[in-house]
């Protein structure tokens, strides 16, 4: 048996078919004719841009529009003055057009790679996926192609980009294995709308696997079982059957409200990196927006975005979701997210340094811009603002201040805005749980980050094995606080939200019921799931469940016990 993540749930039986990359070395060499090499450049752009278009059109049939979109990106970007520019640049400074794809190319996919953000992370597999394509057209190598693909058939590759996906044939791939990716990849998204099981970040699973090799792929577990036997393949056969008929029965919750078994509604919102995964939102029948990270606005370029750019980036999402809300957490940079050009100083621990709302207050005037561009927005929805990373009441203090700067500022110029636009805290902060009382009395809203919060309060590096043991949202620790935080909320009559991973875990929705959250903010794909979940628990035994837990000594002993009710 093999392991990776499961990126695409279901159940494929099938034979291996191995996609093998060509290499793209080459060597690199001084160019006298610049004019005739940046027309070599330019005829790569035009001839990527032709082909990128072609699979757009291609996967809007076999994924979908939303889909489709991901290369109508790749065109963007490829297309940007900035960058395109800058390649000229160096080709005219004598440089080959491949070095200098490849040179602009790598600056960006390092720039996007420095981040824990899985969103932000995805842009440097888009500009990589762009220097594949780009490098591979400049040395004539024709790309990776899997239309011919026949009936059950597993792919296996390092990455399923959406170039080689463009011409698939859905009904002929049962599984999809791969030696990177997550839960946010190229790979995993494109899996998850064409219904294929997939598999991602397999170690070295090309070397692994022969060609014709028959497998069972687990895209639920994140298993992949070679050589199965007959026994095997018939109990996976059933578990497909089974897993198929629960998702057609998921869709019996769509365009329903997120209702408990016994009445009590909750906001079932989703959380978003951009104005078109506010689409997606919709799509998926999220019922608004609980988490908008502003991040990618800033990070997609080499200097700070205009008060007027942000501004359109913020209504876009707003004029989506047609009067839903929209939480917009203001810049949160710093520790895993560096933007170059602003200039941040290394620091010897950035999680606990300069960064998030400490970076914005002493940044007033870029600050101010990102807090007009969302009060501008609030015109054109229900748009409401939330501070990253508070410990303070001064900090809450200080950026209501500006918010209200802001708002003279706006009013001398006509401008219209929402006067009374929503301010809260994204409570992930041990410190902020501790004070959540004070915090709560001039705060319109809390919303749990427990990512965050269960790094500080546990005061451990998820991504750091040798401590990753303890980064659990069930230690009994972060229980207590995030119990502690909904208390304060419901005791000054804000709004409680969860916009962290654990909002859409099955065993965590009881205690959140019975805690008194109000609004769960997951993932687009996890919508419907978790409006199930809140379905089949009444007030009472979400109350009864939540008291055991309670009660309870260690992080281990309150998984097992939820596992086994759930």
């Amino acid at each position: 048996m093999l392991k990776g993540i499961g990126a695409s749930e279901g159940y494929g039986i099938g034979k291996v078919m191995l996609v093998e990359e060509h290499s793209l070395e080459y060597t690199p060499k001084v160019v006298t004719d610049t004019e005739a090499e940046i027309k070599r450049y330019k005829d790569a752009v035009d001839t990527f841009v032709q082909q990128t278009m072609e699979q757009a059109e291609a996967l809007k049939s076999s994924a979908g529009e939303k889909e489709a979109e991901i290369m109508q990106g790749h065109i963007a970007i490829i297309m940007d003055p900035f960058m395109g520019g800058e390649i000229e640049k160096l080709v005219a400074a004598g440089t080959c057009a491949e070095a200098a794809v490849e040179q602009m190319c790598d600056m960006f996919i390092g720039i996007f790679s420095a981040t824990d953000d899985d969103l932000t992370r995805q842009r440097a597999a888009d500009v990589k996926d762009i220097k594949t394509a780009m490098l591979s057209i400049l040395l004539g190598i024709k790309e990776v192609k899997i239309s011919d693909a026949p009936a059950g058939t597993v792919l296996v590759a390092k990455e399923v980009t959406p170039s080689m996906t463009a011409g698939i044939n859905k009904e002929n791939i049962v599984g999809i294995i791969t030696e990177t990716g997550s839960q946010t990849s190229h790979s995993a998204i494109l899996a998850r709308a064409m219904e294929i099981p997939a598999v991602l970040s397999v170690p070295n699973v090309l070397s692994q696997l022969s060609s014709g090799e028959r497998v069972i792929v687990d895209g639920s577990a994140g298993e992949i079982i070679t050589a199965p036997t007959d026994e095997q393949a018939a109990e996976y056969e059933t578990k497909r059957e089974a897993f198929l008929r629960e998702k057609r029965e998921l869709e019996l919750y769509r365009g329903k409200k997120t209702v408990s078994a016994s009445g009590e509604e909750y906001e079932l919102c989703c959380n978003i990196g951009s104005p078109k995964d506010a689409g997606k939102a919709m799509d998926s029948d999220g019922e608004g927006v609980g988490l908008f990270r502003t991040e990618f606005l800033f990070m997609d370029r080499t200097s700070l975005p205009t008060e007027d750019e942000q501004f359109d980036a913020y209504k876009a999402a707003a004029q989506i979701l047609k009067g839903k809300p929209l939480i917009i957490r203001t810049l949160d940079i710093g520790g895993d997210k560096e933007i170059p050009y602003l200039g941040l100083e290394k620091e010897e621990n950035p999680f606990m340094g300069f960064r998030a709302i400490r970076y914005c207050l002493k940044n007033r005037d870029m600050f101010k811009s990102q807090i007009k561009a969302i009060l501008r927005a609030s015109a054109f929805g229900d748009v409401r603002i939330m501070f990253p990373l508070i410990t303070a009441l001064e900090e809450l203090r200080e950026g209501k201040a500006l918010v209200e700067e802001a708002k003279n500022d706006l009013r001398n110029s006509g401008i219209a805005f929402n006067e009374n636009i929503p301010v809260g805290v994204m409570t992930e902060t041990a410190a902020s749980g501790v004070i959540a009382d004070l915090l709560a009395k001039e705060a319109d809203f809390f919303s749990i980050g427990t990512n965050d919060l269960t790094g500080y309060t546990m005061a451990c590096d998820r991504g750091n094995s040798d401590v990753s043991y303890l980064y659990s949202p069930f230690q009994p620790s972060v229980l207590r606080m995030i119990k502690s935080i909904i208390e304060n909320g419901r005791k000054n009559n804000i709004p409680v939200g969860m916009c962290g991973e654990a909002a859409a875990n099955p065993m965590m929705i009881p205690l959140l019921m019975s805690f008194g959250l109000t609004e769960f903010s997951v993932s687009s794909v996890s919508v419907l799931k978790v409006r199930k979940n809140i379905s089949k628990w009444t007030k009472a035994e979400a109350d009864a469940v939540a008291e055991k837990v309670m009660a309870m000594e260690t992080e281990k002993e309150i998984t097992e016990y939820l596992s086994s009710i759930i």
